[in-house]
């Protein structure tokens, strides 16, 4: 008898677990793909995975029902251009690189993703550390091992920049050996010798500053500072492409921008003064763009002044050139510098600039995958993708104001939020 019995407990051990299944009943759900909205879907979800969707889907018995018939469902959300270790009151005069420990940042960094990934936000490519390090990869790591709840996170550590340039401390005692918010490459050597040593410590994408940032912008003509050649964006792009890695390239406008476009990198974060011959380059050579419209309102409407007020116009004229011409625009917020959980802001400035509900969408899904190059896995809710889910109160197609009443957000198959219980 207990010979017999130990046979059955080898047995018993040896049988593999049922399969969790979790079943998703969506009244509403956004095909971003065929810009269609669907009625009455049937999600069903394993092992982290979407492994059918459709209106006669049975479901399984052992199944746990998650019943969104009242809510619209989408798939997760993509934010191209994000700091999760940076924060709003990092914005002042002294950066965090100087006021804060990379441990305190951290700190800071955990909880803020947690409010971006609530948001419905579920993938961020984070570009750049501003100064902490490499803490972006360890929340990263921290997120991908479930220590942590936040999204999925392809980071950049350190961007590249030049000696006066953008991310360099202005104004400080020259005496003092501060550190600086970004790696300082003055040659194309120290450029692919950054690259090498970013990649080593865990970075998924490269940032470069191919313009400086406002304080370079000449006030009366709004030409950019150029930091780098088409050969210095070459060198970088190649040695960063050897690795497996893309390049993205803060570039407001004139020859920085051109020059990165030219060079090949696979995205340009800002853009705002871009000319209509760098906007037909965007096309041209398929460069992705994330406008990151909403982050240039000043916070205090004081600082709205008319240099301001002139950015922010050529934001939006260079905008609606891009859609009308075809670029490929991709949903980025730079949340972090305003409050994390808020980027679906975002949302609302570009349909406020003329773009539509469902292409505004498409930006934050479809076209964010393509960017990240990870369309096999995300941007739509299709059998063999990523159960990143979403759901939200009323119908963003018809009310983009809607992606700011996220309700619901599985993450992989596992639920990170559930307010429709």
């Amino acid at each position: 008898m207990k010979k017999l019995f130990a046979a059955f407990l080898s047995l018993a051990v040896s049988l593999p677990l049922a399969a969790q299944v979790t079943a998703i009943k969506a009244g509403k759900m956004v095909d971003p793909k065929s810009r269609s909205v669907l009625s009455n879907q049937i999600i069903l979800v394993e092992d982290g995975k979407i492994k059918s969707v459709g209106t006669n889907i049975a479901i399984p018995d052992n199944a746990t029902v998650v019943d969104l018939s009242h809510y619209t469902v989408l798939p997760g959300l993509i934010d191209c251009h994000t700091h999760v270790l940076l924060q709003p009151e990092d914005e002042g005069a002294v950066p965090p690189v100087i006021t804060k420990s990379q441990a305190f940042r951290t700190v800071q960094a955990v909880a803020a993703a947690k409010k971006d990934l609530e948001a419905g936000f579920t993938t961020m490519r984070d570009v750049d550390s501003e100064g902490a390090g490499f803490a972006d990869v360890a929340v990263r790591d921290g997120i991908n091992k479930g220590i942590i709840p936040g999204p999925r996170l392809l980071v950049s550590t350190y961007a590249l920049t030049i000696t006066g340039g953008h991310m360099n401390l202005s104004g400080m005692n020259p005496d003092l050996n501060l550190p600086d918010p970004a790696a300082i490459t003055n040659t194309r050597e120290e450029m692919v010798n950054e690259v090498r040593r970013e990649v080593k410590y865990g970075a998924d994408w490269i940032k470069l500053y191919a313009t400086g940032t406002l304080r370079h912008v000449n006030p009366l003509t709004l030409e950019s500072l150029s930091q780098v050649s088409v050969e210095d964006i070459q060198a970088v792009v190649n040695e960063a492409k050897r690795w497996g890695k893309d390049v993205a390239a803060h570039a407001y406008g004139g020859d920085g921008a051109k020059n990165s476009i030219i060079g090949g990198v696979r995205s340009i974060e800002h853009g705002m003064l871009m000319d209509d011959a760098t906007i037909q380059l965007l096309v041209k050579h398929g460069t992705y763009w994330c406008p990151t419209l909403s982050v240039y309102f000043p916070h205090d409407q004081t600082e709205l002044n008319d240099f301001r007020k002139r950015i922010i116009q050529s934001h939006k004229e260079v905008f609606q050139k891009a859609m009308k011409a075809g670029v490929k625009i991709a949903f980025g917020t730079d949340v972090g510098a305003f409050e994390h959980g808020a980027g679906a802001q975002e949302f609302l400035r570009m349909v406020e600039y003329g773009m539509k509900p469902i292409d505004a969408i498409r930006s934050a899904t479809v076209t964010a995958s393509e960017l990240l190059r990870m369309e096999h896995q995300l941007g739509t809710v299709e059998a063999g993708k990523l159960a990143d889910i979403i759901a939200v109160e009323g119908d963003p197609v018809t009310d983009i104001n809607a992606l700011t009443k996220v309700a619901f957000v599985m993450k992989e198959g596992t639920i990170h939020k559930n307010f429709t219980k």
